[in-house]
C-alpha cells in the first residue's frame, strides 16, 4: 500500500516526454537551474494572484507551468553537472513557498466570496500542513539515511489535482456560472491524501529503523 501513486507511470512519464525538448533547449542556452526554480516560483504566485482574483483557468495553466518548471531544474541540474546540497535545499525550500503561494491565492479568494470561507480555510491550512510535513517527513528520513519517497499524495499529485480543479472550474464557471464546487473536492482530497501520506512515510521509516 505504502508504494501506491495516485499518479501513473505512465502519466509522469508522458509529462517528462512533454518538458524535456524544453530541458534540452534551456541546457543549449546555458541557463542556470536556479533561474528555472526562480521562475517557478514567480509562475506559483501568479497563480496564487490570479486564484485571488477568480481567473481559475489560467491559474490552473500557471500552475502547471510552475509544475513544469520544478520538473525542469532538477533534470537540468543534473544533465549539466551542477547538483549541489545547497541546490537541493534551494530548490526543496522555493517549492514549499510555491505552494504556499497558490494556497494563499485560493484562501483569498474564497474569504472574499465568503464562499463557506471558515470550513475552506481550514481545508486549505490542513492541505498546506500536510504538504509542508509530506515534505519535512522526507527530509527528515534522508537525514537517517532513510530513502522515502513513498505516498499517495505527493508534490505532483497535488499539483495535478489544484490544476485540474482549476482548469475544469473555469470551465464549469462559463457554463454554469460557478467554479467553486471542482475546487472544493480537490481541497478535500488534497487535506485528506497530503496527511495520510505524512502517516504512510512516518510509518515506512517506523519499519526501517526497527529493522535496523
Amino acid at each position: 500500500m505504502e508504494n501506491v501513486r495516485i499518479l501513473s507511470k505512465h502519466f509522469t512519464t508522458g509529462f517528462y516526454a512533454l518538458v524535456d525538448p524544453i530541458g534540452k533547449l534551456l541546457e543549449a542556452l546555458h541557463v542556470h537551474p536556479h533561474a528555472v526554480t526562480i521562475a517557478g516560483f514567480l509562475f506559483s504566485i501568479v497563480s496564487g494572484l490570479l486564484f485571488w482574483k477568480g481567473f481559475f483557468a489560467i491559474a490552473g495553466l500557471s500552475l502547471i507551468i510552475s509544475g513544469a518548471c520544478d520538473v525542469l531544474d532538477g533534470r537540468l541540474a543534473r544533465n549539466t553537472h551542477r547538483m549541489t546540497t545547497f541546490g537541493a535545499l534551494f530548490d526543496s525550500t522555493v517549492d514549499r513557498y510555491s505552494e504556499i503561494a497558490a494556497f494563499m491565492g485560493l484562501a483569498a479568494f474564497f474569504i472574499e466570496k465568503k464562499e463557506n470561507s471558515v470550513s475552506i480555510t481550514l481545508l486549505i491550512i490542513l492541505a498546506i500542513a500536510g504538504s509542508l510535513l509530506t515534505s519535512y517527513a522526507r527530509a527528515r528520513a534522508e537525514g537517517l539515511g532513510i530513502e522515502c519517497k513513498i505516498g499517495l499524495m505527493q508534490r505532483p499529485e497535488r499539483i495535478t489535482f489544484l490544476a485540474t480543479a482549476a482548469i475544469l472550474g473555469g470551465l464549469i464557471d462559463r457554463a454554469l456560472g460557478t467554479t467553486f464546487l471542482p475546487m472544493k473536492i480537490a481541497l478535500l482530497l488534497i487535506a485528506v491524501l497530503a496527511n495520510i501520506t505524512v502517516i504512510q512515510r512516518v510509518v515506512h521509516v517506523g519499519k526501517k529503523l526497527g529493522s535496523k
